[in-house]
Order: C-alpha cells, then structure tokens, then sequence
C-alpha cells in the first residue's frame, strides 16, 4: 500500500472549512482524501510523491493526459497576454469554426462554464423555441447537476415505477414537486416503451435530452433503433432532440453524432473541448440558437457569464481539438481494444464473472455477469458496484486511478506498456476484491 501521510493531515484542515472536508463528492475517498500535487502525461503525483497511471483524466476530461506541448504552449501565451477580458475574443470565433467543422449539424455555438451549464441552456433555448415547458430523458441518465436535469438519475426500485410509466425521482433533497412535474422520464434503449411515453406527452414537450452512452447507466451504447425513433418522434411531435455529448465527444472526430449516424437539433459540449480548463457550449441549428441573438433587442433567452468563452478555455481548447486528428483517435480505439483483451484475460484468469462496456477510449468495468441494457439492468447487477468500489480502491494502491463506479477514460498521452500496466495492475487487485 502506498503511503500518504500529508494527505491525512490535509484532510484533517479541510475538514475545518469545507464540509466533510469535500467540495467534489465523486472524488470523496475514505478514511481520507488523497491530494494530488502534480500530474505529467498520463500520470499524477499526490503530495506524498506517490505515482499513478491516471486511467479516468479527471472523469473524462483531460483526452490528452495532463497536456500537450501545443496546450500548454497555448496557455502560457495567453497568460501573458490576459486571463480574461469584458470583450471577446478571436480565439472563441476559431474554437466555433473548429467545431462547426466537426459537427455538421451545429451550425452556431454559445459557451458556458461547464458541462452543467451547457445543458441547462439547452433546455432554456427548447423550451424558449416551442414554447412548451417539458423536456423528456432517460431513466438513470447523468446530465449534470441542474436539477430538473438530474431527475431519476438515481432513482431505485422502491420509486423509479413500472418500466411503461417511470417515476421522475429526485436526486437532490427539496427539490420542488413543480421541477419534477415538467420531466418525462423515459426508458434508455427500450424503443417501443419510450415512444408510447414520447407520443403520450408530446404536446407539451419542448425537447427530448439523451446521451447516447449514458456512464452512470452502464456506459452501454444506445441501440440504432432506439436513436432512430427519438430522431423520427421529435420531428413528429415538434420536439428538439438534444444530444448531450459533454462525455462522448471524445469518442470520434465528428463525436458520438458522427459514430452514430444521429443529427440532434442541439448539442452540448464541455470537457475535452476545453484542454484541461472549465468550458461547456451548446451549438445546434441557426434558427433555433437564434434564441440566444442579442442584435434585435433584448433576446428570448438572455445569457452572459462572467467567464463564458474566457480566453484561456478557447485557446486551450483550440490546442487540443488540433491535437485531436484522426490518427490521435484511432490510436485511442486501439488503447480500448487493448484493454479489452487484456482485462478479459485477466478476468478468466481469476474465474471473475466480469465485463466491460465502452466504446472508443471510455470503458466501465463490472464485476457481473448480468445482460445490461439500461439503467434498471446495470442496477440488477447486485452488489456489483459495491465490489467495482472495492477493486478501485485496490487499484488505487497498486498506483492506478479510476473512478469508484468502473469509469475508465485513455488519455493520447499513453502508451501500450501504460495499458498493460493498467491491466497488471488489475491483476493484483482483482484477488483482493471480494466476492
């Protein structure tokens, strides 16, 4: 086990000022938190000097390990030449061109500060746009904290209801009754279910909000069917379909949109577009971001943000999306690929009734056999998430970070011996996990 005594008593300060001396609970770890100092490639540093391969990049954000020569080129050019101004800049006009050539179907962009923010827009802009309150998602699907957003994320047998009639079930405590109400909850991949929900609710709703491989619902891919009924039923009803890809973007030059052959009305993004620094955007159709256009007058949906489109997230971002060729995407898949014949071998070789769902350079391990398919199936796996907890705390001692539910996130800036490390350290963990 790796020794960490400054983080113990870094703990013991922060507990005086943050509660449960915490401010990101996805990070929380117990009996005490774990510091990092500094990270390089695809490693980082805790303040004990302890190293480990960083296989989750700070939950998916951070494609390119702990920067690139290009970003962190970027950056300090920038630090130099101003942290953030009241006025815009060229560098948020290049980000938008750069992604407007990725995505074909986002035509203009608007940024945020994060992930949260871009989808909390995104409804305002759907619902300004139709002019009708609800939005429908999928069941156990994470969108950020925003908490119409968040509803049924976590919802459990107890109160999530029958599949053909889902509970909106909320995450936060307090949260008002009205915020549930103009939620429809929808089952992730179960087409025919979903439809009759969509066709039942549709006068009254303003958009449909899907990820198209939801992590906290398995991370298991969306089936065509079902992206193909979401596309034909919003157009049907008069809904905006938004695709959230503040995660999956990472998974291909054009995003999940381009892997999957699914052409949304608006898109979030945040994470990897930002190089390392805080970013959300939403981008969609011209006529519908035409919401947010303030040359008229006072427009239907007013957005500032004190730090919206700062210079110092643009400029990075420019830098990585450079970085992120076609080459440097295909040399991920083959990371993934790696992974997975590597921790099968390793789950055979432990009699371990294992399996890993992903595509491209996200995975998430599962120590259950079960068939997943949504949200209610990965929590059919029992005590699974309780011994994928485990086995992450024993990688973490054997110098491997992943996240507590299985995440797994490969950065360009690995190696084939990085994942085989990975895979060894699995290995030595896996016999400490118990069953």
């Amino acid at each position: 086990m790796l020794e960490t005594p400054k983080s113990a008593l870094l703990y013991d300060r922060a507990r005086q000022v943050m509660p449960g001396g915490n401010t990101r609970h996805t990070v929380f770890r117990q009996p005490y938190q774990v510091y990092a100092a500094r990270g390089h490639g695809c490693r980082i540093t805790d303040v004990d000097g302890n190293d480990r391969i960083d296989a989750v990049g700070n939950f998916t954000a951070l494609i390119h390990g702990y920067g690139s020569d290009r970003i962190r080129e970027a950056a300090r050019r920038q630090i130099e030449d101003g942290l953030c101004f009241g006025m815009p800049t060229e560098s948020e006009i290049r980000l938008s061109e750069m992604l407007c050539e990725r995505l074909p179907t986002v035509e203009q962009l608007r940024y945020t500060n994060s992930g949260t923010e871009a989808v909390m827009n995104a409804i305002k802009v759907a619902r300004a746009f139709t002019g009708r309150p609800k939005f429908a998602k999928c069941e156990g699907a994470y969108h950020g904290t925003y908490d119409p957003a968040e509803t049924s994320q976590e919802a459990r047998p107890d109160t999530w209801g029958e599949i053909d009639s889902p509970v909106s079930v909320p995450t936060a405590k307090g949260t008002p009754q009205g915020v549930l109400d103009d939620v429809v909850v929808i089952p992730f991949n179960n087409t025919a279910v979903a439809e009759a929900i969509l066709r039942a609710k549709g006068n009254s709703l303003a958009a449909v909000l899907v990820d198209v491989m939801p992590n906290r619902a398995g991370l298991v891919p969306a089936r065509p069917e079902f992206l193909q009924m979401l596309r034909r039923v919003t157009r049907e009803i008069g809904a905006l379909l938004i695709l959230d890809e503040v995660i999956t973007f990472r998974l291909g030059y054009n995003g999940a949109q381009g892997r999957f052959g699914v052409e949304p009305d608006l898109t979030t993004l945040g994470k990897v577009i930002g190089g390392g620094f805080p970013i959300g955007a939403i981008g969609g159709r011209r006529d519908v971001m035409s919401v947010f256009d303030p040359t008229a007058g006072s427009p239907a949906v007013p957005h500032g943000g004190t730090f919206s489109a700062n210079p110092m997230s643009m400029v990075a971002g420019v830098a990585a999306l450079e970085d992120l060729t076609p080459e440097a995407f295909a040399w991920l898949d083959r990371l993934g690929a790696l992974f997975d014949a590597g921790i099968g071998d390793c789950f055979r070789r432990h009699g371990v009734n294992g399996q890993v769902t992903g595509l491209g350079s996200l995975r998430r391990v599962h120590l259950s056999s079960v068939e997943l398919s949504d949200f209610r199936s990965t929590f059919a796996a029992g005590d699974g998430p309780k011994r994928v907890a485990a086995l992450a705390r024993a990688l973490f001692d054997e110098g491997v970070l992943i996240a507590a539910n299985g995440l797994m996130a490969f950065s360009t800036a690995m190696t084939e011996q990085d994942i085989q490390q990975i895979v060894a350290a699995f290995d030595r963990a896996l016999p400490r996990t118990p069953a």
